[in-house]
């Protein structure tokens, strides 16, 4: 149950005890009624508490008033409000999975597509949020961790300058799913997944799809970026002496991102790779978390108690 601010209630049912107010309300206005009457009845004061009863109608009626708040406050209270807070303590957890692959040995970008990556990579690192925590993972024929989870973004920094080329194919499921495992070390944070390929998936254990399926179970957003230049770009030869070409599979890399809510971007050299990194650092979506305030709601109502002591039994006290 919600209103039109976004306040949410986690015991909505708790409300219907709301319904007692105008209930409390018509029989205090009986018993005025009742009261009035027997002071006319039988004393002349009462004709002169009749005669002046709308003038004075608030003042003696502010502590039964008073004490109608704090119920509807408490049991407001009781119905545990929530209102949705950006959620900055928390902070999310960033996981970079990096092709180290033979292919990224590729002198296109400045100085060889690894580098050009690692060099935008740092950027995304150093652009997060204080409580965000990131961690890195390498991958080629499989995947392996380079650098774990943490807050320190100097360490992390730190392991993806000693990054090094590989000389094995590309396996981008082990490496996704190696990523997703570890960004949920750390519960409770928002998990994003920010992998990297130039090449087509033709190793590991674990396919794009298992790793999309094990992305979406825990509710993981992949962003997927696609390294190649718009020109064919020439690996090495063959034993015959035929070229070998870098290819890339935008096909697998969108459908990544696509089915886990998250976003393809295709680089083409080292200006659209740094955009790109900068671009998804502050992209990052923070996840609006619901904050109880029913502690508020209990503090008012205890405020407007002392506030009805006073009132009643203060200086300038109230006969009821």
């Amino acid at each position: 149950m919600g209103l039109e601010l976004g306040l949410e209630f986690s015991e909505p049912a708790r409300l219907l005890l709301l319904l007692i107010i105008p209930a409390i309300y018509y029989a205090y206005t009986i018993h005025r009624k009742k009261k009035r009457a027997s002071a006319l009845k039988f004393s002349n004061l009462g004709l002169i508490k009749e005669a002046s009863g709308k003038k004075h109608s608030l003042r003696q009626n502010l502590p039964f008033y008073l004490l109608l708040i704090a119920i509807t406050l408490l049991i407001i209270g009781l119905a545990d409000p929530h209102i949705p807070l950006k959620q900055a303590k928390e902070g999310v957890n960033v996981v970079l999975v990096i092709d180290n692959s033979g292919s990224m040995q590729a002198s296109d970008y400045t100085p060889t597509r690894l580098e050009a990556e690692k060099r935008s990579a740092a950027i995304l690192i150093r652009n997060l949020d204080s409580k965000d925590n990131v961690g890195i993972v390498v991958f080629e024929s499989g995947a392996t961790t380079a650098a774990y989870l943490t807050p320190y973004k100097d360490k992390a920094l730190e392991k993806l300058k000693a990054v090094e080329p590989r000389e094995g194919k590309t396996a981008i499921g082990d490496g996704l799913a190696l990523a997703i495992d570890m960004a949920t070390s750390i519960p409770n944070k928002k998990k994003v997944v920010i992998l990297l390929s130039d090449g087509v998936n033709n190793a590991g254990v674990v396919t794009p799809s298992e790793a999309i399926m094990f992305a979406k179970t825990l509710n993981i957003q992949v962003n997927t970026v696609g390294m190649g230049s718009d020109e064919p770009v020439v690996l090495g030869y063959d034993f015959f002496g035929r070229p070998q070409y870098a290819e890339l599979d935008e096909t697998t890399l969108q459908s990544i991102a696509a089915e886990t809510g998250g976003r393809y971007y295709k680089s083409v050299d080292d200006k659209t790779l740094d955009e790109i990194y900068s671009n998804i650092s502050q992209n990052i979506e923070r996840v609006r978390e619901e904050t109880s305030i029913k502690d508020w709601f209990f503090a008012a109502a205890l405020v407007v108690l002392l506030v009805h002591l006073y009132v009643v039994y203060g200086r300038y006290r109230i006969v009821v």
